[in-house]
């Protein structure tokens, strides 16, 4: 145990990858087309309770069609979180646009609290007959009231919540506010693929089951090589409005309104994924809940081991949320007598990776000077949070040996 490497995150493949991906060869449909990436977006709807899902080549990928759906244009605001990857805020510029960057909550995903006071305070409805707005966004958006920031006059048409370390937000909470206010929600469940609400008496009714990144306008997963499961780079967008499910395949695909003679009626990308992906996502998929079962294990495992040590804190989901516990974030404090990036020097002189959260993203180069909300949380779980191996293949030995290391810090 002593000499083994154990790695912060990688792939399992010990299902029928190998199988599913030998056909494709052989078939010799390893390209943006074939059987494989039609079963694997079907595969993905039944699974989190969508009629329909659209693959494309990354959760970035993904999240930028998105914001374009949304009506998202040159000169516009978008809400999105500081604590996150910083993906999930790029495509903002992506579509010519500037985030305001909001702070979290104690599930390090965005504060609904701040949100509402940012929509409340800052901003203000205007009718459609008093909005400037053109028609893509008359198009995307319906006909008004549109949100807009009052001291700079631009448009706040989206929001981009972020389910992070496979945590939920409230999404009761935000969605209540996207109602009230009207910016399209687009969830990035990259990292929350098989997270969904409980079943308890206390949800919602209309909540009660639903899985992350189903209950906004579009939401987005991510197949990474990092995440749960992996189709090495891709991503998955889902939505129940199929309009908006068809014009996602449209622009993935280049835009072709005729494609034997390639016409193209709008500016796509080449943003599909192809058949081999998609054979080694239908594999993996077909493991997710056996993975979330060992993800379930290994923070049980963690949290019994590290429980009663003064200043370390293994953070827990959301209640009535089943997670996927795609990461497991310990918070480092004082009287432990490390800060968490010895912890992590420590544990890679074990041979144990582990890693810091994200940088800040509006401390970042490229969001200098942005808008933010009052940030008193973000800053504090950045200083203090470090994440644990997560991997599926992970043991629970392995988990016992890690938190072991973890203790002698002590």
């Amino acid at each position: 145990m002593e000499d083994r490497f154990i790695p912060l995150s990688v792939p399992n493949l010990k299902g029928k990858e190998l199988e599913y991906v030998t056909h494709a060869v052989e078939t010799e449909w390893v390209s943006t087309a074939g059987p494989y990436v039609t079963d694997f977006e079907a595969a993905v709807a039944k699974y989190v309770g969508v009629p329909r899902a659209v693959s494309c080549q990354s959760g970035t990928a993904g999240l930028h069609v998105a914001l374009r759906l949304c009506g998202v244009r040159a000169g516009d605001l978008v809400i999105v979180p500081t604590l996150t990857f910083i993906a999930a805020v790029n495509p903002v510029r992506y579509q010519g646009a500037d985030p305001v960057f909001m702070d979290c909550d104690r599930s390090l995903c965005m504060d609904p609290v701040k949100l509402r006071s940012f929509c409340e305070t800052e901003c203000e409805l205007r009718d459609y007959s008093s909005a400037s707005a053109g028609d893509e966004q008359k198009s995307a958006q319906g006909s008004g009231p549109f949100l807009y920031h009052k001291k700079t006059g631009r448009r706040v048409p989206a929001l981009v919540v972020v389910h992070v370390f496979g945590n939920m937000a409230d999404m009761i909470a935000i969605l209540e506010i996207a109602k009230e206010y009207h910016p399209k929600v687009v969830e990035d469940a990259t990292e929350a693929l098989g997270t969904h609400y409980t079943s308890d008496p206390e949800i919602p009714e209309h909540f009660r089951g639903a899985f992350a990144g189903t209950m906004g306008d579009i939401g987005v997963y991510s197949f990474n090589g990092n995440k749960i499961i992996t189709t090495g780079g891709g991503g998955m967008i889902v939505s129940k409005d199929e309009e908006i499910l068809t014009h996602a395949k449209h622009l993935t695909t280049q835009a072709k309104s005729d494609e034997q003679n390639f016409i193209h009626d709008e500016v796509g990308y080449n943003y599909r994924l192809t058949n081999l992906q998609a054979a080694l996502g239908l594999a993996q998929l077909e493991q997710l809940e056996d993975f979330i079962k060992v993800k379930q294990a290994n923070y049980e495992v963690y949290r019994e081991a590290l429980e009663g040590i003064p200043g370390l804190e293994l953070l827990d989901v959301r209640p009535h949320i089943r997670s996927n516990r795609w990461f497991y974030a310990l918070c480092v404090r004082k009287p432990y007598p490390m800060t968490g990036m010895e912890l992590i020097g420590l544990l890679k002189s074990h041979k144990i990776q582990s890693r810091p959260i994200w940088g800040l993203i509006h401390e970042q180069l490229p969001y200098e000077g942005s808008l933010t909300s009052e940030m008193t949380e973000a800053p504090r779980y950045h200083s203090e949070v470090v994440n644990l191996p997560c991997s599926t293949s992970l043991t629970q030995e392995d988990a016992k040996y890690v938190a072991k290391v973890i203790r002698r810090g002590t």
